[in-house]
């Protein structure tokens, strides 16, 4: 294994089961916070004195639990922790990924030579109404959606008609994107749906098996409410010269990350007279592969932020697996599907898999991991040694892409 001396490894990580409801099992973030950081040190094979320094990805903490300072909460939970620096990282759902940046950050700079990251979020502490206005927190409040029942299936209905407008749009497109995370899902162990019982979707099912949540956006068009958490160690090339026999599941080749406003149409009015809909998520993804030295052709598979179907549709075309406005080819050919030429969210992604707000971003890069690995099970995409992630929070506003490769 070649060493250079700015790489950042991935040593190894963990996810929560993400159908669990901690609400009702009695539990809180002390006690997610104690899993993940337990089971992520293990996976890595570190213990907690060798951690130089935490980064804790979380976006909405005070308003489901009433509680902040979630830094803080590593150290409260294991006491090899008590002293490390730590700090919480909220971007909304791009808060895991920017928790990493953090971290990348630190090791890049000499800071530290490893580095504990955690996405912790707990989502089923309220009803299902209020779990969406607390969630609507990450959009322009007072600006925008003030007529909407549910903020994020408003907005993302705002992107469909904006590519209806553009180029015309299929709802089945949408429908299949959610048919795939669904049946990914089924393979993956910690996924949310992975037991669900999921209506036909196509042309042949019942539209009443499947109701408008906010315009276009049907309930089966969205990522799921959930309890969950995810971790990883990252470590430099100084810390695997001092410790040959530990070996990295992947290397983080390259990292893109843009942020721009929050309001939904200032984005598509900036937008106009261009090709893609959201550029600004173009230019992430760009410069992640550019700093990775890889084309769209090198990368064999990507996780991606299906908050929504419209979300996909928007990664499909965004990172060139088709010209802009025709995400509807890589749908209908199966580009997109296990075995077919470039699997999306072969772990189910947020529909299918589950979406604890600010595990996410932490999420993806282990499964991207555990792709180029090797080790992703019954979702094993064949032959993959290099993996995507493309992560956002809100509207957009703030957008995360890795890549990841096997050495």
């Amino acid at each position: 294994m070649s060493l250079r001396t700015t790489d950042v490894w991935v040593l190894g990580g963990y996810q929560s089961d993400f159908a669990r409801n901690l609400h009702r099992e009695g539990k809180d973030f002390a006690d997610l916070a104690s899993e993940v950081v337990d089971a992520t040190l293990a996976a890595a094979g570190v213990d907690a004195e060798q951690i130089g320094v935490i980064h804790v990805g979380n976006a909405f903490g005070q308003l489901f639990t009433h509680q902040g300072h979630l830094g803080a909460m590593p150290a409260t939970v294991h006491p090899g922790l008590w002293g490390v620096p730590a700090a919480r990282h909220e971007a909304a759902c791009a808060s895991g990924s920017i928790a990493v940046l953090g971290a990348m950050a630190d090791l890049r700079a000499g800071n530290y030579d490893v580095a504990l990251v955690l996405g912790l979020e707990l989502e089923k502490t309220v009803g299902g109404d209020e779990a969406a206005r607390h969630l609507g927190a990450a959009a322009w409040t007072g600006h925008e959606g003030e007529d909407a029942s549910f903020m994020w299936p408003y907005m993302f209905d705002k992107v469909i008609d904006e590519y209806d407008a553009r180029y015309g749009i299929d709802q089945a497109h949408l429908s299949r994107i959610a048919e795939i995370n669904f049946a990914n899902a089924r393979r993956n162990p910690n996924a949310q749906t992975r037991g669900w019982d999921v209506p036909d979707l196509g042309p042949a099912g019942d539209p009443a098996d499947n109701p408008s949540v906010e315009g276009r956006v049907r309930r089966f068009d969205c990522s799921q409410i959930t309890d969950g958490g995810a971790g990883v160690v990252l470590v430099s090339d100084a810390f695997l010269a001092r410790n040959p026999g530990l070996r990295p599941i992947a290397r983080i080749a390259g990292w893109g990350h843009t942020t721009v406003g929050l309001d939904i149409q200032q984005k598509l009015t900036r937008a106009e007279g261009q090709p893609y809909v959201m550029p600004h998520l173009r230019q992430a993804v760009l410069s992640a592969f550019d700093r990775a030295q890889v084309r769209l052709d090198d990368v064999d598979a990507l996780e991606t932020h299906d908050c929504f179907t419209p979300s996909e549709y928007i990664a499909i075309d965004h990172i060139g697996l088709t010209e802009p406005g025709e995400s509807w080819k890589a749908v209908e050919n199966g580009d997109i599907e296990l075995g077919g030429r470039f699997p999306i969210n072969p772990s189910g992604g947020l529909i299918g898999g589950g979406h604890p707000v600010g595990a996410s971003g932490v999420r993806m890069l282990l499964d991207a991991g555990k792709q180029v690995s090797g080790t992703a099970g019954d979702y094993q995409v064949d032959g993959a040694d290099t993996v995507a992630t493309l992560n956002f929070g809100g509207s957009t506003a703030t957008t995360v892409s890795l890549v990841v490769t096997a050495s």
